[in-house]
């Protein structure tokens, strides 16, 4: 059974920085795609981030230039750093896999497994 916990979010200032990070559990890490998206109330989960096996890297428009997707192979890990901090950046972001190809890696319908989701406040 595939899992995913996420860390690493918390209250940061405008402006700041933040890493988060994606362990998963239970399957194949190297073969996975992973893939990092975020929510608001209201709102569906919006693309951020993902990279794939081999180490291609997609961002969303809303944190490209300002954001960082990793991993790490060995620890089974991912870690996602978001820059220069907005408000707007204010979300519940959740790490998502797919283990096997994926098409369309901006699409939440691509992944099948998702952690819960960790919390990110950015105050003004």
């Amino acid at each position: 059974q595939v899992q995913l916990v996420e860390s690493g979010g918390g209250l940061v200032q405008a402006g700041g920085s933040l890493r988060l990070s994606c362990a998963l559990s239970g399957g194949s890490f190297s073969g996975a795609v992973i893939g990092w998206f975020r929510q608001t109330p209201g709102h569906t989960r919006e693309f951020v981030a993902a990279i794939r096996p081999g180490g291609n890297l997609y961002y969303g428009d809303s944190v490209t230039g300002r954001s960082t997707i990793s991993r790490d192979n060995a620890k089974f890990t991912s870690d996602l750093q978001v820059n220069k901090l907005k408000p707007e950046d204010t979300a519940v972001y959740y790490c998502a896999a797919k283990i096997g190809r994926v098409q369309y890696i901006s699409m939440t319908s691509s992944y099948d497994y998702w952690g819960q989701g960790t919390q990110v406040t950015v105050s003004t």
